[in-house]
């Protein structure tokens, strides 16, 4: 059997995928995408990013004209039109992923929609029995839901956060199993649109990868708006019969029952590595099922790379991007940087949402850096009042010099505000250069002058 010869060949075209094939197409010419979705566009566009905070913002808009009692305005019924919804959030993503589509389609490269499997170090075969070999791979396969060994899980007919991200009804009642970043956001969601929900989380806090101060304002937020949270469980079986749920789980020495019409199962997901023929190729993978990679995101095998949420070690899209663009330009032999985890800027879009950057107080105390810290919190700030927004608090780290470290913001809008100390730690600027910014007053931003004033004053 002939087999065909490329250059670079990447194995998946979402985003980490595509952001490596475009960093190779500047100086490869015969660069091939091996895809085999229905829909081309990856998880981020189809499945993820676009669609979840699309709804998500919809449902905020929503939420805010229910509260117009607060801010002395008369909205006599506010209400969601779930087809209506549902369509707007496939317009958007249409745009997105026909450019996406139009991308990967173009005479740059070359696409093949099939499954793709390697069947030695440096060849993989197509599902239709096509064989390619090329100079070097990148794996970009993304991650699939997880069933943990949870008695009759993996048999119950559970909803995913696909299904959430597809409605065009209101369900009337629903069970979240999890309590990580996509289950605490599509469960806030559904409560804001009229769901009762009953969210389970196995750790003691939801968000368990934040710190615990940060997780103890969203628990609170989202009981306020009615959500049964419980934490601190242990999750004992699930049974459907009759078209309707029961989860029964352990919680405070006492064995709980709770019912609802349908479950979804957000308790994480893994590395989508089955069937590739990672062990043909020589690669080797990690505990966690992610492909085992070094800072260049070269594998075990040095002809093939990954990246994304197949490699880890943070499932982002922009950090996807990232890792994509080292690996292409690594194995093209230009001059590469690997990706700084230290600045890392991550963002739950709850509301109120969380922003991060940088080192938290948890690897800082990891490290044995000593530090400074400060926080301040939006009930005592001018903007978030006025916006009724006064849940959360800003805080800043940084070392004993006053270069900023980290930073941690819970609050209206956090995933905006995080990013000027995102500037300020990949920059490694001084907390005495940052308080000579103009910091408008009344602005949700200049929040970050104070806990910056609190460090000033603590330096030597």
């Amino acid at each position: 059997m002939k087999t065909q010869h490329f250059d670079y060949i990447v194995i998946g075209g979402g985003s980490g995928g595509y952001a490596a094939a475009r960093t190779a197409r500047e100086v490869l010419n015969n660069v091939a995408i091996v895809d085999n979705a229905d829909t081309l566009g990856g998880l981020c566009i189809l499945r993820g990013c676009m669609p979840s905070k699309t709804l998500i913002y919809s449902a905020e808009v929503l939420h805010l004209a229910q509260q117009g009692n607060a801010f002395g305005l008369n909205i006599p019924e506010a209400s969601v039109d779930m087809p209506a919804l549902h369509q707007r959030k496939l317009a958007v993503i249409k745009e997105f992923s026909d450019y996406r589509q139009k991308q990967l389609e173009s005479d740059r490269f070359t696409l093949f929609r099939n499954r793709a499997k390697f069947i030695n170090s440096r060849t993989i075969q197509l599902n239709d029995g096509t064989r390619l070999s090329a100079d070097h791979f990148m794996v970009a396969t993304g991650s699939t839901v997880s069933v943990p060994p949870i008695r009759g899980l993996a048999d119950a007919p559970y909803w995913t956060s696909d299904d959430i991200l597809e409605l065009d009804f209101i369900p009337q009642k629903v069970i979240v199993l999890g309590g990580g970043i996509v289950a605490c956001e599509l469960a806030q969601f559904m409560r804001r649109i009229g769901t009762e929900i009953i969210q389970i989380q196995r750790s003691e806090h939801i968000l368990k990868e934040l710190s615990a101060e940060a997780a103890t304002v969203i628990e609170q937020a989202v009981r306020d708006e009615g959500t049964e949270l419980y934490t601190s469980t242990t999750l004992k079986s699930v049974e459907h019969r009759d078209g309707n749920f029961t989860v029964t789980f352990e919680h405070a020495g006492e064995m709980i029952s709770v019912n609802a019409p349908h479950l979804v199962n957000a308790l994480g997901r893994r590395p989508a590595t089955d069937g590739l023929g990672l062990t043909a190729a020589g690669i080797s993978t990690l505990p966690s099922g992610h492909i085992n990679c070094n800072a260049m995101q070269q594998t075990s095998n040095p002809r093939v790379y990954a990246s994304g949420d197949v490699a880890g070690p943070h499932e982002i899209v922009h950090v996807a991007i990232l890792q994509g663009e080292t690996a292409a330009k690594h194995a093209t032999g230009r001059a590469a940087e690997r990706v700084d985890y230290d600045s890392l800027c991550g963002v739950v879009f709850t509301d109120p949402q969380i922003g991060t950057v940088g080192l938290s107080e948890n690897q800082l105390k990891q490290r044995g850096i000593d530090y400074l810290v400060a926080e301040y919190p939006f009930d005592d700030h001018g903007k978030s009042i006025l916006m009724e927004a006064k849940y959360g608090y800003v805080k800043v780290f940084a070392d004993r010099n006053g270069v900023v470290l980290g930073a941690e913001c819970v609050g209206k809008d956090a995933g905006e505000l995080i990013h000027a100390m995102a500037v300020a730690v990949t920059l490694k600027a001084n907390v005495r250069d940052l308080l000579k910014v103009h910091w408008y007053h009344p602005t949700l931003s200049e929040i970050w002058s104070y806990p910056l004033e609190d460090i000033f004053d603590e330096l030597v």
